[in-house]
């Protein structure tokens, strides 16, 4: 129990982190602290409503397809990492939405749909549902409110460190599932 906890704090925490990164990025939009709160609170929610989709349709695939969806998830999350690794160094990475009304939603929809894929693979091994949710909406509720506030102080400091951080955890992770020790 203590082990699969750490394992979905840190998986919680890998993918809180381009929430993290963009919302230095917003920060810098000289926010209001309730617009703040507003903004980490929606991604939060975000961050429990995708995951908790793909952990139920990881859960019918994997009584479905038995081992070959637990390869396939492994093989996700790596996908998953690299690719959140890569972006981390993109240069053109301008945010143009506004963090309110539909923008707002579009955001957090963008940087929670990667938790969809990491659900999908927690529902495939068998993660406790609850536990699984309440950890990635806490992380990215936190992440979001941390990013935001540095943006507003600092402007864009860590940006696409944090960002490579969370890949190369998804990353190890996914490694892991593939290769049992």
């Amino acid at each position: 129990m203590l082990g699969e906890l750490i394992t979905l704090m840190l998986m919680a925490f890998a993918l809180g982190m381009d929430a993290f990164s963009i919302g230095i990025g917003m920060g810098m939009f000289q926010l209001r602290l309730k617009q703040i709160l507003y903004i980490g609170l929606t991604v939060g929610i975000f961050h429990v409503w995708m995951p908790l989709l793909g952990m139920v349709t990881g859960k019918f695939l994997s009584q479905t397809f038995g081992s070959f969806a637990a390869y396939a998830g492994g093989i996700l999350l790596i996908v998953l990492g690299v690719q959140m690794f890569m972006s981390s160094f993109k240069e053109d990475e301008n945010t143009l939405i506004s963090p309110v009304g539909f923008g707002l939603l579009l955001f957090a929809l963008s940087v929670s749909l990667d938790s969809f894929s990491v659900g999908l693979t927690l529902g495939i091994f068998g993660a406790r549902t609850a536990v699984a949710i309440v950890c990635f909406g806490m992380a990215a509720t936190i992440l979001t409110w941390t990013g935001l506030l540095i943006g507003r102080k600092f402007q864009g400091v860590l940006g696409a460190y944090s960002e490579a951080l969370g890949g190369s955890i998804l990353f190890a992770f996914g490694i892991k599932l593939l290769l049992p020790l």
